[in-house]
């Protein structure tokens, strides 16, 4: 049972695992990041179908007079990908220095169709939504290609996406440590060298919107 196995979780932004055992009494739950896995090795009907039970008119009542209900929903619409599904995504930081810098990124994210991302540095400035964070304070990716643009690498922010496949950084510090997780890295000022990155890319076919 589960209270007699013990948990390995990790802590400090992932820097370090923990080993836990559960010791109280009562139901545990356990919750798994969506990005802690992939999908590879997934056959379909390689396993059985887990079985589904539509709820009788007895639970529905049980339900309905709970302490909680449905108000609703509000979404941001986008033509882009949402960021925390994104196959790639591209994300600013504190270099950017203001919003109008930071929408120079869209047309990259474009000509990619890739998501917008920032770090926290960037959204505390001001200059994008809440709901573009990447980090542990924010959204958890983990896309096949991650590109950060002017983004330091604290730690907090790699904790959201250290898990990406292929990480590519961009920044004039050749001491930051985004570096030291990159698989790619780009020493130098990024408002010269995303202009070349988009024009090299439109040779190669990927037009600008």
């Amino acid at each position: 049972g589960v209270d007699e196995k013990p948990f390995v979780r990790p802590i400090y932004a992932g820097n370090a695992l923990e080993t836990v055992k559960f010791v109280g009494s009562g139901p545990v739950v356990v919750t798994v990041r969506a990005t802690a896995f992939g999908s590879e090795g997934l056959e379909t009907g390689a396993g059985e179908a887990a079985t589904v039970e539509a709820l009788g008119e007895e639970e529905k009542g049980a339900m309905a007079g709970g302490p909680s209900e449905w108000v609703g929903e509000e979404k941001t619409e986008s033509e882009r990908p949402l960021l925390d599904a994104a196959r790639i995504v591209i994300s600013g930081g504190r270099a950017l220095k203001s919003e109008e810098n930071f929408k120079m990124l869209e047309g990259l994210a474009d000509q990619l169709g890739g998501a917008l991302g920032a770090s926290r540095a960037a959204v505390d400035a001001g200059m994008c939504p809440n709901d573009m964070q990447v980090g542990q304070t924010g959204k958890v990716v983990a896309p096949e290609l991650y590109i950060a643009i002017g983004i330091s690498g604290a730690v907090q922010h790699l904790a959201g996406m250290k898990d990406s496949k292929t990480i590519v950084a961009i920044n004039k510090d050749p001491e930051a440590p985004i570096f030291k997780i990159a698989d790619y890295g780009l020493v130098g000022d990024l408002f010269s060298i995303v202009p070349e990155l988009s024009s090299k890319l439109e040779e190669l076919g990927y037009k600008k919107e």
